[in-house]
């Protein structure tokens, strides 16, 4: 399957683009949709729509909300929902400390070694790694990676969008494929465990059930992500003619390779109390009613750690360098980047309401149980059932992000369902984990998209949802198609997806 663009596949991500852009502001894009799920809710009630929950086999029908009870759920909700919805602090508190990184010209510093240090060719290669890498330090690829993957491409003469767009596809395309361990490996591993001890009660499932095949996902991810960005959206793209100027390349003057050199052994210290409280046994970051690195502080403060090696690196780095001379500069820095991050706020607002609004109508419960009816009942053989597992849970995504509230429904519906066709639970939620990645870089209603936009905004103010949607189609199709390979492949060779994983059940 060549990768290089033709014209009529290009001629179709232009008008995706077009219409995308043609969308209202995204802010009204989900006030619109929040209405919409109000009225369905209303309907589905009406129409007596009803699903047995898959795990408790309680009856699970739609709320309306167009009722006195959707009403005191709106006038008590409208508060909490934005303020605890899950990406907004942590991305706040991760960008102060990263705002003074930037501000103190560190990361500016930065991109001129690694654009004069790395190869060309190599550049994209490397951003789409990192990407598919970053997942295990929380929202860093997002805060970090992106924006500074932008500034990369920029300063090494390449459309900055570009660059965005590569380190996007690996942070979120391919947010299963990782060679450590996250809290979301421990949190779907106890799902699939509850969902396979329906069958078989003393069931028991690793977080390091997927590691084999996600670990050597982070190739496939990679190679898919570095030749699509050069051989399919670069080509889109013509020379950048914006305002922001990109970082010289002239090299780096006596104060700033001091600075550098104090801020990497800041860096060195900052790791080195980390390790300390890690690696012994009683370790101060470790939790001895957790144990293992998935439970320490150091993974349950991932935000407090990204802060603090943004901040102090930062500051060392602008107190060397004399970019820093009073406390007034630190706290600019701060507020500049919190100024630009003002249409991020607004947009999360409604955000927010949405994803409480379409919880409160148990309308992903139903989705979930009648997707995975239509599967069973098709009686499809089982390599068509695993591609099947596969596609609804990229469309499901699009309209639920949340990895662990998804795998919550699905888990009890296809683990037992594989079990009994003789598969083991290991490899269904591998075939989950490859679905909920696919769509999560073409979807508005992703948490962090309107984040990522808020970043290309900054080089190109015209940029809206169509231009993002278009720019990373490419990365979701190509992924899924090879990605589905990848896994069918796996187990017709009859490799384990991890250690300890077989991929046949037997009771």
């Amino acid at each position: 399957m060549s990768l290089a663009p033709g014209p009529v596949f290009q001629r179709i991500l232009d008008r995706v683009e077009r219409a995308g852009n043609a969308l209202p502001h995204p802010a009204t894009l989900f006030i619109v949709l929040s209405a919409a799920m109000v009225l369905l809710s209303w309907l589905c009630r009406l129409l007596g729509v009803e699903v047995a929950h898959p795990l408790t086999g309680a009856a699970v029908r739609p709320v309306n909300l167009l009722s006195v009870e959707g009403l005191h759920l709106f006038v008590t909700g409208l508060l909490p929902n934005f303020l605890n919805f899950p990406p907004l602090g942590p991305v706040l508190v991760c960008l102060l400390g990263l705002s003074v990184a930037e501000h103190s010209g560190l990361l500016g510093a930065m991109v001129r070694l690694v654009v004069g240090w790395a190869p060309r060719r190599l550049l994209t290669v490397m951003v789409v790694f990192c990407g598919a890498m970053s997942h295990t330090a929380g929202d860093i690829g997002y805060v970090l990676l992106i924006p500074l993957s932008a500034a990369l491409f920029h300063t090494s003469g390449r459309h900055p969008l570009v660059g965005l767009a590569a380190a996007f596809s690996g942070v979120s395309g391919g947010f299963a494929a990782n060679l450590l361990l996250s809290p979301t490996d421990v949190v779907l591993a106890g799902l699939t465990e509850q969902a396979a001890r329906l069958i078989a009660p003393a069931y028991t499932v690793s977080p390091m059930a997927n590691y084999y095949f996600l670990g050597a996902s982070v190739l496939l991810v990679t190679a898919v992500g570095a030749l699509v960005t050069d051989l399919v959206v670069e080509p889109r793209f013509k020379a950048y003619r914006g305002e922001i100027k990109p970082e010289p390349l002239a090299p780096l003057i006596r104060q700033e390779k001091l600075g550098l050199g104090w801020a990497a052994a800041a860096v060195l210290g900052l790791a080195l109390f980390v390790v300390v409280g890690l690696v012994p046994a009683g370790g101060y970051l470790l939790d001895p009613e957790r144990p293992g690195f998935v439970g320490s502080y150091f993974v349950r403060g991932l935000v407090f750690f990204i802060f603090v090696f943004g901040l102090v690196p930062g500051l060392v780095y602008g107190l060397a360098a004399g970019t820093l001379r009073r406390d007034a500069d630190v706290y600019r820095g701060m507020q500049k980047n919190m100024e630009l991050i003002a249409g991020y706020l607004v947009v999360v607002f409604f955000i927010a309401q949405f994803v409480s609004i379409f919880k409160w109508t148990n309308l992903g419960v139903i989705l979930a149980v009648k997707g995975a009816a239509i599967l069973q009942a098709l009686h499809l053989g089982f390599v068509p059932l695993l591609v099947g597992l596969i596609l609804l849970t990229a469309t499901i995504n699009i309209f639920l992000g949340s990895a662990s509230a998804k795998w919550a429904m699905l888990a009890p519906i296809f683990v037992p369902m594989f079990m009994l066709l003789g598969y083991s639970p290991e490899l269904t939620q591998a075939a989950y984990r490859v679905g909920d990645s696919l769509t999560n870089i073409i979807t508005p209603l992703s948490s962090n998209f309107p984040l990522v936009l808020m970043f290309a905004q900054r080089y190109d103010p015209r940029a809206g949802i169509g231009t993002m949607t278009a720019t990373m189609l490419p990365y979701s199709l190509a992924n899924m198609v090879f990605w589905t390979l990848m896994l069918v492949g796996w187990v017709l060779l009859g490799w384990p997806v991890g250690p300890g994983s077989p991929l046949v059940f037997s009771r």
